[in-house]
């Protein structure tokens, strides 16, 4: 009988050490998991929501309430942006349909946290005002620029795909946004296939001609992301940022006006430009859901058919745990 007790209270021993340390590492991880980041690290682009919010600064309070220091870089274009996500420079970003999905195929660790509506008209395929080029179908042996691995690289596809050109038979130029234009204004390229504000840009600066727009081709989503290592360890932080731009969205679509005038002097573009740009925002930022990201499995899918991307792409990868 005293041999059995000694052994109960042995057991319960190990079982009370047992629980005690379960509640140490339980302690440790959620208190890790509360922890508060010092930096946000997002990347943008010189145009759109996330812009408006940089302008506002509400982001800023509203981290540096929690001890957060917010640090913006600028990115030329989606695929650059990406990249520094990848590489580890910045924790979060937006981009359009076709960066992720070279992102993706690198490798990149990221997430999709939310997007806003379709905005097909807000990217085009360009002419000089004076081009003898009438339909998609003459690009056939021309020379079309565009920046390689952007939203715009996938509506050059879609829009030959539906003239019946052969993507091989167009001489694709990889061009940022600012030696495209300058290709265009020499006349060294035929086309231009580009977003706003360039776009804008082009077609008030330059009497550009638009040959064909995202309508009834591409949806052209905007992508919020974020680094998925990020995203998993301070998910509030993320939510928060999404809570902000959504505001920020909301004040833009009731006060268009002052959001121009609040553009104007960060674009550096004449106030006609921003206008025209802004006329072709999409409002309304919404959580990433399966129909979207089903979406970019075509854009995926026909980038990889082009052996435009090294291997398949699995979007679904890179969604919320939510959605998985």
């Amino acid at each position: 009988m005293e041999g059995y007790v000694r052994k109960g209270s042995r057991l319960a021993w190990l079982r009370q050490c047992a629980l005690i340390f379960s509640l140490g590492l339980t302690g440790s991880g959620a208190a890790q998991a509360q922890e508060a980041p010092r930096e946000l690290r997002i990347g943008f682009q010189k145009y759109g929501t996330l812009t408006i919010v940089k302008a506002l600064g509400t982001l800023d309070k509203r981290l540096a309430e929690q001890g957060i220091k917010v640090r913006w870089t600028e990115f030329p274009a989606g695929p650059q942006l990406l990249e520094g996500l990848n590489v580890g420079a910045i924790d979060f970003g937006t981009v359009g349909e076709a960066p992720p999905i070279f992102a993706q195929a690198a490798g990149a660790a990221l997430v999709y946290v939310a997007n806003e509506p379709a905005a097909p008209t807000s990217e085009a395929l360009l002419v000089p005002k004076d081009s003898p080029i009438q339909r998609v179908a003459d690009l056939k042996g021309k020379r079309v620029a565009l920046n390689k691995g952007s939203n715009v690289h996938y509506l050059l596809v879609r829009l030959l795909e539906q003239a019946g050109v052969a993507y091989r038979d167009v001489d694709v130029a990889y061009l940022t946004p600012s030696d495209a234009r300058a290709a265009f204004e020499r006349g060294s390229i035929d086309a231009w296939v580009i977003w706003d504000p360039f776009q804008a840009a082009a077609e008030r600066q330059l009497g550009a001609r638009v040959l064909a727009d995202g309508t009834g081709v591409v949806k052209n989503y905007q992508f919020f992301l974020a680094a998925k290592p990020f995203q998993e360890k301070h998910g509030a932080v993320i939510d928060a940022v999404i809570d902000e731009i959504r505001k920020g969205d909301a004040w833009a679509r009731e006060h268009q006006t002052e959001a121009v005038a609040l553009l104007e002097p960060v674009l550096g573009l004449p106030r006609p430009v921003v206008e025209l740009a802004a006329s072709r925002l999409a409002y309304g930022i919404v959580p990433i859901t399966r129909e979207v990201l089903a979406e970019q499995q075509q854009v995926a899918d026909a980038f990889h058919a082009l052996k435009l991307i090294p291997k398949p792409v699995t979007v679904l990868d890179a969604a919320p745990a939510t959605l998985k």
